[in-house]
């Protein structure tokens, strides 16, 4: 029994020392975070110092330029947000697939907006508002929760709603916005948008959601839509077939900046509520920076001199723009009041 078992532990030692001789453990060193506008490096090694034939390098699904067992990448050329990294060693005829991140935030810090009161106007405190928008004079708003979610013109000065639908009571209506002719409007988690005729609100088709599977907020550009889903990531759509091109994400210098809601473009910047505080983040379109911070915070103390607001629930959501005069309007869920303000930069 002794030699067998000398045996068994010889076998099972030579067994071990092959397996190990064969198992390759690949480490790839990168930085977990970085600043745009900065080279990182990416390298990928084995732990016990074995033979690599090859290594290639992919970020989101691209490759990417090497030299051996290393590539350098500019953090510009790929913008804020989370990007994945992917290195796959080729070895003794075989490959395998080690995976990460770099996260990138902004290179600089928002700048912070504080506001003043132009003009206050009254606004239905029954309309739990999710889209706003300003159009030839009137606002264009859409209102949430299920079988409460409308669709309404309303003359801003008085706050009448002068036409009105329902929206089936299974959708939680969300945001809204205007392009040629057609108002736009999109559900919660119904994976589900509807396009409606500007004057007369007859429904005309439907669309589905692709990747982003819920909406949010709605806003356009002369060439797209633009979309949030409540994530940090802003969705660009074709205005014709309703389909995602591609998105950005939404960074400060800190931070990513989830939670976007109601959007409006204004002056050439994603104007974002985020839900559950009173604050507009100030977007850069083509690169996802928070630019700007608008702190709103006084306006929800406004509201409660003349009602009580539902914490964590009735705040700042609507922001419509009048690019004509320059005006800016806001106002939030259940709120009393439309609010026509100015930011102004500290």
């Amino acid at each position: 029994m002794k030699k067998f078992s000398t045996l068994v532990t010889l076998l099972t030692t030579l067994f071990l020392t092959i397996s190990c001789s064969n198992d390759y453990k690949f480490i790839l060193e990168k930085p977990n975070k970085a600043v745009l506008n900065e080279s990182v490096t990416l390298k990928l090694t084995e732990k016990n110092s074995k033979e690599i034939e090859k290594v290639q390098f992919y970020v989101n699904g691209k490759q990417v330029n090497s030299n051996n067992n290393i590539a350098t990448i500019d953090t510009k050329d790929l913008g804020v947000g989370k990007h994945a990294v992917n290195a796959i060693a080729f070895f003794n005829g075989k490959t395998k697939k080690t995976n990460g991140f770099i996260e990138v935030f902004a290179n600089t810090k928002p700048a912070i907006y504080k506001f003043k009161i132009i003009n206050e106007y009254p606004h239905d405190a029954k309309a739990y508002t999710q889209g706003l928008e300003f159009y030839n004079g009137y606002l264009y708003e859409t209102t949430g929760r299920r079988g409460q979610s409308t669709l309404r013109k309303v003359d801003i000065k008085t706050g009448k709603v002068l036409q009105k639908i329902d929206l089936d009571n299974k959708y939680f209506g969300e945001g809204l916005t205007i392009v040629n002719g057609k108002i736009i409007w999109l559900t919660w988690e119904n994976n589900k948008g509807f396009v409606y005729d500007l004057e007369t609100f007859e429904l005309e088709k439907e669309f589905a959601y692709n990747k982003s599977k819920e909406g949010w907020g709605l806003t356009h550009s002369d060439k797209e839509l633009i979309k949030s889903d409540g994530s940090d990531k802003i969705w660009f759509l074709d205005p014709n077939t309703l389909e995602e091109k591609r998105f950005i994400q939404v960074y400060t210098n800190d931070r990513s900046v989830n939670y976007l809601n109601e959007l409006e473009l204004v002056n050439g910047k994603i104007y974002a509520n985020k839900y559950q505080k009173n604050t507009i983040a100030i977007i850069n379109p083509e690169t996802g920076i928070v630019e700007g911070l608008g702190d709103l915070r006084g306006l929800e103390k406004v509201m409660s001199k003349t009602q009580k607001l539902v914490e964590n629930d009735e705040v700042l959501n609507g922001i419509a723009y009048d690019a004509e005069n320059n005006r800016l309007f806001v106002t939030g869920k259940h709120w009393g009041k439309l609010f026509e303000i100015e930011l102004i930069k500290q």
